[in-house]
């Protein structure tokens, strides 16, 4: 089962049986802060990716990339060897080197705000940085309307409770059925983190089997 965005919008119509005009038109916000929550609340290995970007000699700041949510690495390298950058908060960076003025091969780094990371030391010379790290990816709002994406396709009914709680909230609907749409939503979103942080990052051959404790 999968849902192509017309498909979802109808759904969430459906379930709902709402078809007054200002809900329609509500519908991408709602799937759209569905999928914010699923990919705030899930690490999917699937939504990682790997970019380079140019660290440049005295500049301590390096950009992130537009569709950037978090930081998995930081590396480059030197010689032929891979340097991996400590990742640290920015009081840190701050107080490792106070004005700034220290230069050398990175070692450490931190957000500094939405868009540049700051290396402390200061780059020496310049270096072409990897940075792998969980993005952003398109909104199934984005595409045309016989448009999927993964959530669509693979966690549909994560992103259709998602959509519905958003739904039900904008209507202000009785309480019950709310606590029904969240429930099923939680639930959903426990089998998602189950196949992304478990599932995704485990090999059975080495680890094992998972196991759950019994309900």
């Amino acid at each position: 089962m999968s849902f192509t965005y017309a498909q979802l919008k109808q759904a969430v119509q459906d379930y709902t049986e709402n078809t007054e005009t200002t809900f329609v038109n509500n519908l991408p916000l709602f799937i759209r802060l569905a999928e914010e929550r699923i990919l705030k609340s899930v690490q999917l290995s699937l939504f990682r990716k790997n970019a380079l970007a140019n660290a440049t000699a005295s500049n301590k700041y390096l950009a992130c990339p537009s569709d950037f949510l978090a930081p998995m690495s930081l590396s480059y390298e030197i010689d032929g060897d891979k340097v991996f950058v400590d990742f640290k908060d920015v009081s840190f960076i701050q107080t490792y080197t106070p004005d700034g003025a220290a230069t050398g091969s990175p070692r450490y780094y931190a957000q500094f705000d939405v868009g540049n990371f700051i290396l402390a030391p200061t780059p020496a010379s310049n270096y072409v940085m990897e940075l792998h790290y969980l993005y952003r990816p398109a909104s199934l709002t984005s595409g045309a309307e016989s448009g999927t994406t993964w959530l669509s396709e693979n966690a549909e009914l994560t992103l259709l409770y998602g959509a519905l709680v958003e739904a039900y909230t904008f209507m202000k609907g009785e309480q019950d059925m709310m606590q029904y749409y969240t429930t099923r939503f939680q639930e959903n979103l426990v089998g998602l983190k189950l196949l992304g942080e478990a599932k995704e990052t485990t090999d059975e051959f080495r680890t094992g089997m998972l196991i759950r404790a019994k309900q």
